[in-house]
Order: C-alpha cells, then structure tokens, then sequence
C-alpha cells in the first residue's frame, strides 16, 4: 500500500517537476498584490470584500511577501480576488527513490561486505539485477517504519 501511495505521489511530484520553471516564481509583490492590482481592485476594496481593513490587506501582503502569512489567511484573500490556492510540496525526486537510498544506506555495512567480495570474484556489483535484490532483501529486513528512527551511535 505504501508503495502504491508513493507512486501516487510521483505522479504528482512528475507533473509539477515538468511544469517551467517560472511557475515557482512569486512575484516581487506576492501573488495577493499582483493579483489585487492586475484586476485594478485596491486594498481597500479587496478589505472590505474579505470583511477586514484595507490596512490588513496591506499586513497581509506584506506577510505573504516575507513568507510568514498563514494559509487560511491566503486562501481567503485568494477567494475574495476570484482564484483557486494551490498548494504542493514537490519532492525534489522520485519518493520511491528516496525510500530505497535510505533502505540502502541502512544496509550499508552489508553492502560494503558484498561489494568487497564480489570485486575478489570479479563480479559487477553495479548490476542493476544485484541492486534490485539487494533492494528486495532491505525490504524484507527493514520495514517502512524502521526507515527513519535515528539509530543508537549512528
């Protein structure tokens, strides 16, 4: 099950790593201001449309422009200027690729005995086969809630 969540979000992870790169990009002002301004709505008439001050509008701007605003203080400013909140964290590779170098690393003491006697044998230990049942075998000696616990003198 864990596996098939983590391809879910891959998937996700894969579209949004496609997407170009100017989409990460806030603008100078934040998105509630360029927004607020593209439409020619002023802080006072984005205040009132919210329920609040247009002096708050303008604290809200300027904490999202320093990355402190809440998010339901963004969601209700990006509902009352007519725009959805999207809101990812995009892992920077693949989730299942994370989880099998942290299987590995765990394994890393195995690994470094292998690697040295199949050298001695003349064997290619970057074998994809030997990788993925290297792989196979962490997964059966380390569970997924094993993955992450901070181990004693390690």
């Amino acid at each position: 099950m864990k596996r098939l969540a983590r391809r879910r979000l891959d998937d996700v992870g894969n579209q949004w790593r496609s997407l170009p790169q100017p989409v990460n990009i806030v603008p100078r002002g934040g998105w509630i201001n360029a927004i607020r301004e593209a439409i020619c709505k002023s802080q006072v008439d984005l205040g009132q449309r919210m329920g609040v001050r247009g002096s708050t509008v303008a604290k809200l701007e300027e904490s999202e422009r320093n990355r402190t605003i809440r998010l339901d203080s963004l969601q209700r400013a990006a509902e009352a200027i007519d725009c959805e909140l999207v809101y990812a964290l995009v892992p920077r590779k693949s989730l299942q690729s994370i989880v099998d170098n942290q299987r590995l690393r765990l394994f890393a003491d195995i690994v470094a005995r292998t690697d040295h006697h199949m050298k001695l044998e003349g064997q290619n230990v970057n074998d994809p086969d030997w990788r993925s049942n290297l792989l196979r075998q962490a997964e059966e000696m380390i569970p997924d809630n094993q993955l992450w616990r901070e181990r004693a003198g390690g």
